[in-house]
Parts: structure tokens; sequence; C-alpha cells
């Protein structure tokens, strides 16, 4: 009698992979065991650091994260965590990159994931089976081996796919006027690695958004001179050698003119402006998927194209907490492919996405910024935990990302070196670490 398990097919072995393969291992009553592609040569995808920022693989495409050196998470790793895999609590709060990848490291191998991964397997091609019928029939699913000595091609069918390649590999370039005629350096800050190769130059930032005001913290001790240019409130904590200035209007050969008519030198411009969505795996169109003002729709729940409700794009959200998102669409996820969560009709899926985002731009939200969903992530994660049947996440995690997010609005430089403890599922302290010993410096919540 042939197997009635459902075979699963997860695109990328970063945070979500892992957590994507982690959980369907744990129903072995519903779905085979995963078959996890990764292009590159180890797990942990964006939290991967290399030296090289134009490593390519056996094709010669470039695969590298957007890790810097010295990076260090802008949320504490009691906000970070997987539900059901906490750090280390003898961790500070805010981790360097290493102790993150150590983490993904330790959660594949206690649930078993690395046995499932292949490794240097780009993923060519995922398109659906259409049955004589007209409906579907699962996906064939194209991938290389990239290994030097030997390249592959295979075509392999499954039940359903999971997409977990993330959003920080293609940068997104502005259309700044003069861009191409500048003569200094000009480089994306996904290829930003460290700062002592700045050192004595005039730096222009462009955004400050997370990866905007990190470089800025990073370069104004060695850098002759440091400008952040962005069109928000003034950020708050910075050091005083940093200059903060207004949008540029457009960039000369060796100047740079801002929105306000100020003109200044610059050596290098940095852009620090976001990442484009890119799935050249799929056909969007045959996937009844288009491009959008915001990246990729529409998508049921965020992840869920509806005319193909085995498909699920995991983590497209933006200003969320990721280890939780994640945890909470993956098992969204199962729940539908199991049958115990049934979907909506097409129809209904796609006026509920219509509906979503007429209201965001009733609200005053930009078309672009509908994947922000800062403010609507934890509603959306409890929502996909009462639809699905599984434990929400603890409301502890929202209670210290939030309290994270004042200080930092406070003080970008100083924000860091809080300590966190966590009490209970809603009740949490600020403590200081003094040789291994915590002491209380803040209130119970």
């Amino acid at each position: 009698m042939a197997s009635t398990k459902l075979r699963v097919a997860v695109i990328g072995a970063g945070a979500a992979g892992l957590c994507a393969a982690r959980h369907i291992l744990a129903s072995p009553e519903t779905f085979a065991p995963p078959v996890v592609f990764e292009a590159s040569d180890r797990l942990g995808g964006t939290w991967v650091y290399t030296e090289k920022n134009e490593k390519e693989d056996a094709m010669g495409r470039t695969i590298h994260s957007s890790m810097y050196r010295d990076l260090r998470t802008n949320l504490p790793k009691e906000a970070m965590a997987f539900p059901d895999f906490p750090f280390d609590p003898s961790l500070p709060s805010f981790l360097h990159h290493l102790e993150v990848l150590a983490y993904l490291d330790s959660y594949a191998e206690q649930f078993g994931v690395c046995d499932h991964i292949r490794f240097q397997w780009q993923v060519e091609d995922i398109r659906p089976i259409q049955r004589d019928e007209g409906s579907l029939g699962g996906w064939f699913v194209t991938a290389t081996l990239q290994h030097p000595e030997s390249i592959q091609q295979v075509t392999e069918h499954f039940d359903a796919i999971m997409v977990c390649t993330g959003h920080y590999t293609v940068p997104f370039i502005p259309p700044i006027p003069g861009l191409d005629t500048f003569q200094g350096r000009l480089l994306h800050s996904h290829s930003y690695r460290c700062p002592e190769p700045f050192a004595n130059q005039s730096v222009v930032l462009v955004g400050a958004g997370p990866s905007g005001v990190d470089l800025a913290l990073q370069l104004s001790p060695v850098a002759a001179q440091v400008v952040l240019s962005h069109k928000g409130q003034p950020v708050c904590g910075l050091p005083k050698n940093v200059i903060q200035l207004p949008p540029l209007l457009k960039v000369g050969q060796k100047t740079v003119v801002f929105t306000d008519g100020s003109k200044m030198p610059a050596d290098v411009l940095i852009l620090c402006t976001g990442y484009k969505y890119s799935f050249p795996f799929l056909d969007l169109a045959q996937l009844g998927l288009q491009e959008t003002d915001y990246g990729v729709g529409p998508l049921y729940q965020y992840l869920v194209p509806p005319r193909h409700p085995s498909l699920f794009l995991i983590g497209l959200c933006q200003q969320i907490c990721p280890f939780p998102h994640f945890h909470c669409q993956v098992l969204f996820a199962l729940a539908v492919l199991s049958g115990r969560c049934p979907l909506p009709s097409v129809a209904d899926m796609e006026s509920e996405v219509e509906r979503q985002l007429q209201q965001h731009l009733k609200n005053g939200g930009l078309a672009r910024y509908f994947l922000k969903v800062r403010i609507q992530q934890w509603s959306y994660m409890d929502n996909l935990a009462q639809l699905a049947g599984f434990p929400p996440v603890p409301p502890v995690v929202q209670q210290i990302y939030e309290d994270t997010r004042t200080s930092r609005l406070y003080n970008v430089s100083t924000y860091r070196s809080r300590n966190y403890r966590l009490l209970g599922p809603s009740a949490w302290e600020l403590v200081q670490d003094c040789g291994g010993n915590c002491i209380k410096i803040g209130d119970a919540k």
C-alpha cells in the first residue's frame, strides 16, 4: 500500500526553514520526513557570517548573507527565542551573531533536522502539477547540486512547499539621481563587513533603519565624518560626531546634495535601503500572484497564495519578532495541510487580503509598508494560534519587545546594555549581570 504521508519540500535552512523541518518531523503520523534544500554549505541563513562579501557558488552565483562582523542583535534573546526552545539563560540578552548561529545549530541538532538538509542544492524551479481533471496534484521541484566536482540536477515530486528563503538577499537600490556618476566607493549595507576599511574617510549612510543606525555607531569612532541621511525623526543617542541630515536629493561625482539644499563631500556612500523580495524559482503569474508595491501578493494570512493553498511563503512580514513569528506561521501551515484548519474559498481569501490592504491604506499606511506589521504582529500570531489550535506566544514576549523598542527610541547607543530575566509567561524583570550573579534593577512586570 502506498504511503499517504505528505511529503514537504522546505526551501532554505535558515531559522524559518529549520523551524519548518522541526515541526514536520514532530508529526510523523501525517508527514514524511522533510527535504530541506539549502544553497550554501551550512545551516543558519542570514546568521552565517563570512569575511568575503562576494562568495560565489560553483555556478557563479553570489551567495552570502548580510551579516557584518560586529553585529549584535537588536532584540533580546528573551523575545527572540522559538517558544519551545529558549536560549541559554546565562547569556546576555543582546547577543553577538555567533551566539545566535550556535543557538540555531543546537536547535537543529536537538530536533534531528540536520539529517534532512541537502546542502549546496540550489532550487531552480517550483511548479504546480495539474491533474487531468484540472485539480492540483502537488509540486515538481527542480534543484541543482552545486558541488564543484559534481554538478547534477534532479526533479522530485512533493505534496507541499514551504519557502523559507528570507528577504535579505537582493538589495534595493533607490533611484537617486546621479548615483551612477559617483566616483567614490559605493556599496549597499548587504556588502558591509567591518569599519576599518573606512578609517579617515567621509561616509554618508542612506537610511536610518536598523542597519543604517548600527553602521553609524560602528563607523563613528574610525571615520573622518559620518552622515546619516534619512526622512524620519532624529535618532536619539547617536554619537555627537554623527551628523543627521534629510534624504539625498542627488549625487555628484564627489559630493552629495540633500533635500534641504545642503551639500557635502563624500568618499563613501553606503545604501542602507533595505531589500527586495525575490523568488526566482517561482512563476508568480502561474500561481495567481503578482509583484505589488509591498512585495508579492495576494497572500492570505501573509503566507498562502489563495489559488495554491499547499504553498507557504514563510517570514515575509517585517518589523516582527522573527523566530516566534516563524513558529506560528509554520504551525498554521501544517494545520492547514493536515486538514485540521480548513481555509476559506479562493474568492473569500482574495477578498480578505484586499480588505486588509484597503484598511491599511484607510488608516494612513502606504501600500509599500503593508507587510510592516509591527503592532499587528501580536494579534496576528494569536489569531493563527486560535485557528490552528496551538498554544499562543506568551504575553511576556510582546512586553519585552515593546520595552526594548521604547528603550531603543530613547537611546540607540545604550539599549543593548539592558538584561532581562523571564519570571513566567507574563512576567519579567530587568537585571544587571555582575560576575555571574543577577541583581534585580527593575520591577517585575
